[in-house]
């Protein structure tokens, strides 16, 4: 009906206008609409609603999203015909981040359209914005003004063995193609490179110097894995017919790029292909609307060395939907990074990771803030395999430019550091760790002169360890490292037994004057089970010592008790008694000050004897802390090849 209008009206501006809207010369056309619109008269409601979509849809197109807002919001109030202008109203008003207006678009265009599928995952991305937005990934985006101007970069690509060289689309002043684009308002883009300097810096970038640059509209590039070649984006601009994109290849000869020559990946030159990505499986990825798909713009893909024999084939219905599926990278044989605004986003195109399995196929997820933004964020390229590189946004920019954004993902680093000493806290030389994990790693770590260890870990992975060494029991401990996305260091300890001295049972206790074993003493004694089990094939002798108060006699009858009490309970807990001997020792065998004992009491001295005659010298509340050391339980190690006999 608008044609039809218009014709009837002859308006020579408003025909030339939508001469150059059918064309695709959307900034041209906009500027033609917008003169007509101011002229047109309000009482002319049907034909100055019909400019105001058109203009909308011109505005939308070269970027400039608050312009088509307020063309679009025009067109809805001029009652123009076409809903579609609340549905793309909401759109833009997600793009701008007015995220509760847009949800209210969006519920508005459903009463005309149900169950829209466009809408409702419209709605789903204002609500999951704000989330994301609350709560971002720990990425690190930064803008990168050594490559920007104020036009446009987009679809940086890095190369070089060491990744110190990056290309990029720009349409900065020194362009080959020195007219304004009639399709963008802005030059047309050539190639940019970049390198790093000795000190690894950025420098300015400079225009590519080759015949790969022409007067015509070239970026979005892909390179060979040999870096031999790069396929790119090629818009010509011709006044006769629409314009459309191919997709062109250009050699790499003596460090210098030829001349592009086009693919035929399709036999009619006005199908449109564009965004190409060399992927390592052998495949061209690229983004064409032609008939087939599934709506809008899809990702397709040739055999590299089937291109204009092979059909393409489309990636189907988990990675294309209604809208615009952009920007194809293939960072391996099954994983696909992508821009889309038919997936749910947080706003304009959102950047996409894809993995593919046999069994489950596409398996689709949003990056999210601070990767993106309720603006177009598209074009990624990363630095190996490290997870950091470049993208392209045009976030902050109100003319709907795109810049070049840093992105990095800071590692994660899990450790685990510990002593492993002996129960005297001393230094037990040759001593290390076994550590193995329950994905079949298996590593062993030599501790330090002083007695430290350490090992890197990962991240949601249990561990068995076990610290050795030679003359002393294995002692085992299990970790579980969680999946927590922090830098974090655990702490194991060793204290491992001696095998040829008595060790000293801590925290074993007795009701006063009595054998019966407390409940305190649970967690003792089944450490004591744990480091029977961990070493089979020892034996040891149980024993239990007292103070020097009461006679001899009584208080080896005492100590033996306590002794086969412990042992009582050890065999109840599984050990065999032939490897266990009680014996209780009295007040024959005081104990003799450890080092860490002397550490905790500086009225004892390393090496003393705590007998009767040495306790008589100190002052009666040293006295009591000199008995309470005596009043002790130990094991000594009597055999260690139990069972192999």
């Amino acid at each position: 009906m608008f044609f039809l209008f218009l014709f009837a009206c002859k308006s020579a501006k408003l025909s030339e206008a939508v001469e150059k809207e059918e064309k695709g010369e959307y900034y041209a056309a906009s500027q033609i609409y917008r003169k007509v619109y101011s002229k047109t008269s309000s009482k002319k409601k049907y034909l100055r609603g019909s400019i105001a979509f058109h203009l909308a849809e011109c505005y939308e197109k070269t970027g400039n999203a608050q312009q088509a807002l307020g063309a679009y919001s025009n067109a809805i109030r001029y009652e123009y015909a076409d809903s579609s202008s609340v549905f793309k109203s909401a759109v833009l008003l997600q793009k701008l981040g007015r995220y509760a207006d847009a949800k209210k678009r969006y519920e508005e265009f459903l009463k005309i359209v149900p169950n829209h599928p466009l809408s409702l995952n419209g709605i789903s991305g204002c609500d999951s914005a704000l989330a994301w937005k609350n709560s971002p990934t720990r990425y690190i985006v930064k803008k990168q003004d050594k490559f920007n101007s104020r036009y446009g970069e987009f679809c940086p690509i890095l190369l070089g063995d060491k990744y110190d060289q990056i290309v990029f689309t720009s349409s900065r002043k020194d362009t080959a193609g020195y007219v304004k684009s009639t399709v963008t308002g802005f030059r047309n883009n050539d190639f940019y490179l970049s390198k790093k300097d000795e000190k690894g810096q950025w420098q300015k970038p400079e225009k590519i110097d080759s015949e790969i640059n022409t007067e015509f509209d070239e970026g979005a590039g892909s390179l060979t894995a040999d870096g031999s070649a790069i396929y790119y984006t090629y818009c010509a601009e011709e006044d006769e017919i629409p314009r459309t994109a191919d997709i062109y290849k250009s050699p790499r000869s003596d460090a210098k790029w030829g001349a592009g020559q086009r693919e035929a990946i399709f036999r009619d030159t006005l199908t449109m292909a564009a965004h190409p990505a060399v992927g390592p499986d052998g495949y061209l990825y690229f983004v064409s609307d032609v008939k087939g798909g599934y709506g809008g713009k899809d990702i397709w893909r040739v055999p590299l060395d089937g291109i204009g024999i092979s059909a393409p084939e489309n990636l189907g219905p988990q990675i294309n939907t209604a809208g615009d599926e952009m920007f194809p990278v293939m960072r391996s044989d099954s994983v696909l990074y992508f821009s889309s605004n038919g997936h749910i986003g947080m706003g304009g195109l959102d950047i996409f990771r894809a993995t593919y399995s046999d069994s489950a196929g596409w398996k689709v997820e949003n990056m999210k803030s601070p990767i993106n933004s309720a603006s177009d964020d598209f074009g990624m390229t990363f630095e190996g395999k490290a997870e950091r590189g470049f993208f392209s946004s045009n976030r902050g920019d109100a003319r709907g430019a795109d810049h070049i954004y840093s992105f990095e993902y800071p590692a994660v680093y899990v450790y685990i550091e510990g002593w492993v000493l002996d129960r005297d806290e001393e230094v037990i030389p040759n001593a290390y760790v076994k550590m193995v994990g329950k994905d079949g790693s298996n590593q062993r770590f030599i501790a330090r002169a002083d007695g430290t260890y350490t090992a890197e870990l990962a991240r949601g992975m249990d561990y068995v360890l076990m610290g050795s060494a030679p003359g002393y029991l294995n002692q085992k401990q299990t970790l579980s490292v969680p999946w927590d996305e922090k830098s974090e260091i655990f702490y194991v300890d060793f204290y491992l037994p001696s095998i040829s001295k008595p060790v000293l049972v801590e925290n074993i206790f007795y009701d006063f004057d009595k054998a019966t074993l407390r409940p305190e003493s649970k967690e003792a004694l089944d450490g004591l089970v744990e480091l029977l089990n961990d070493n089979p094939n020892v034996t040891i002798e149980l024993s239990a010592h007292t103070d020097r108060v009461g006679s001899e006699e009584y208080n080896i009858g005492l100590s033996q008790r306590r002794a086969q009490s412990v042992v009582d309970y050890l065999i109840a807990s599984g050990i065999d008694k032939e490897r266990l001997t009680a014996v209780g020792y009295g007040k024959t065998q005081p104990k003799s000050v450890a080092k860490y004992i002397a550490d905790h009491f500086d009225f004892l001295p390393e090496g003393q004897v705590l007998d009767e005659a040495f306790i008589s010298t100190l002052k009666p509340a040293q006295q009591a802390v000199a008995d309470q050391i005596n009043r002790r339980t130990e094991f000594t190690v009597l055999r260690t090849d139990y069972g192999l006999r």
